[in-house]
């Protein structure tokens, strides 16, 4: 079986979307455009983030500079912890109020990521499904690790943190491309802001229309 093939999750009342990616794919960017389209067509919005900015996301966070002061381990346990935290107190909340709750990572990353220091990306998989909601759609966002790299250098101006070097998105980028997962779509983040944006709300409108959110003549508002 390939990873990320499951049975579908039950349904919720709202709808979950996460991007996901190797560093320099424009996920946050991404999500705050479509945030800002699906806000213009109506819908009410959570836009998250993780790591979150709870006590565990901190820690991972602060942990960027200085990868070695974590175990594998330890490191591993944080970011369950942390989305553990994320699911109780925010995306199954807003999903139990109807809400439509955009990720800007979930929990393939976690996989994909944490897969390529060593962990089983199986084992970390079913952890997380033991208890993290599965989306309604993951926009994976596609981008050579090279051009990853030259794009965070150039946000950024500053060195690279351990997650962020070639040769590791290039074992990142490998987990992410074996996923199976039927709700999941790859984007080609290789283009412009704009072009990138349409390939993302070719896919978010077709889920908006089958679970009869918005019908075909609906547009978003300016």
């Amino acid at each position: 079986m390939n990873i990320g093939e499951t049975p579908h999750k039950e349904k919720s009342k709202g709808l979950l979307i996460a991007l996901e990616g190797i560093d320099g794919t424009g996920k946050s960017t991404q999500l705050a455009l479509l945030a800002r389209r699906l806000r213009a067509a109506g819908l009410e919005v959570v836009a998250t983030r993780e790591p979150t900015d709870g006590p565990y996301g901190r820690q991972i966070r602060a942990s960027f500079a200085n990868r070695a002061a974590l175990s594998p381990e330890e490191e591993l346990r944080l970011f369950i912890e942390d989305r553990r935290e994320h699911v109780q107190t925010l995306i199954g909340p807003a999903l139990a109020a109807g809400k439509l709750v955009l990720t800007d990572r979930y929990y393939f990353s976690t996989v994909a990521y944490q897969g390529a220091a060593g962990h089983d990306p199986a084992k970390i998989l079913a952890a997380n499904e033991s208890f993290a909601p599965r989306p309604d759609l993951v926009l994976l966002l596609v981008v050579p690790p090279q051009v990853g790299v030259r794009r965070v250098r150039d946000f950024r101006g500053e060195s690279l943190n351990d997650f962020e070097q070639e040769d590791y998105l290039t074992r990142v980028a490998a987990i992410f491309a074996a996923f199976a997962d039927p709700s999941l779509v790859r984007i080609d983040a290789s283009g412009d802001i704009e072009q990138v944006g349409e390939k993302i709300w070719a896919p978010v409108r077709a889920l908006l229309i089958r679970e009869k959110i918005i019908s075909e003549g609906v547009h978003e508002r300016e």
